[in-house]
């Protein structure tokens, strides 16, 4: 699929948006404080750089991945877009469908840049998102949400207090349904290409 590379405006806005609400970065406050609690160090600075270059190393080098297992973008672009269905109906629903096996060490890399930040629906999500977009927009979306990451993981403890339980909540809520338009649009445009 050829897309024209020039910058779009609601191209950069969709992108930066379908990856805010995968991030959830707000969503994550509670966890950054219960790390912070139990004296382990978050770094602002590493898991924001660490995060970029993982999601931008997987942005180009993930179709290189796909092609060595034989499978087109569009099809991993409609598996992407069932992953963030799930991830939606987790956000929306409160229940637990993903798994946090992650082995403990370092909160910078585990579990803030993997999974939290930088995890296995941020990933597809990129690569679903390439299906549909001209990179430079892609790119500059992603790197808005680093600059939110970085914002947020910094300003922890006043988000936290502004915000409170409740608007936590709201947010995750208002994301998740973001989210699940977005992964039925993902899928049926990519499932539609397909056959």
């Amino acid at each position: 699929m050829c897309i024209e590379e020039k910058m779009n405006f609601t191209q950069i806005l969709s992108s930066a948006l379908v990856l805010l609400s995968i991030i959830d970065i707000v969503g994550s406050v509670p966890i950054i404080m219960d790390l912070r609690a139990k004296g382990r160090e978050v770094s602002a600075w590493k898991a924001t750089l660490y995060s970029a270059i993982v999601m931008v190393g997987f942005y180009y080098g993930g179709y290189w991945i796909l092609e060595i297992f034989n499978c087109n973008i569009q099809s991993f672009a409609a598996a992407g877009g069932f992953l963030m269905f799930l991830m939606a109906l987790e956000m929306i629903l409160d229940v637990e469908i993903f798994k946090n096996n992650a082995p403990s060490g370092g909160a910078t890399i585990v579990p803030m840049v993997f999974p939290l930040i930088a995890g296995a629906g941020v990933l597809t999500t990129l690569i679903s998102l390439k299906a549909m977009y001209a990179d430079i927009n892609i790119l500059i979306g992603l790197a808005i949400n680093m600059v939110w990451v970085f914002v947020v993981i910094k300003a922890t403890d006043k988000i936290q207090k502004f915000l409170g339980e409740g608007g936590i909540f709201f947010l995750r809520k208002f994301f998740g349904i973001i989210l699940l338009a977005m992964s039925v649009k993902m899928m049926s445009e990519n499932l539609a290409k397909l056959f």
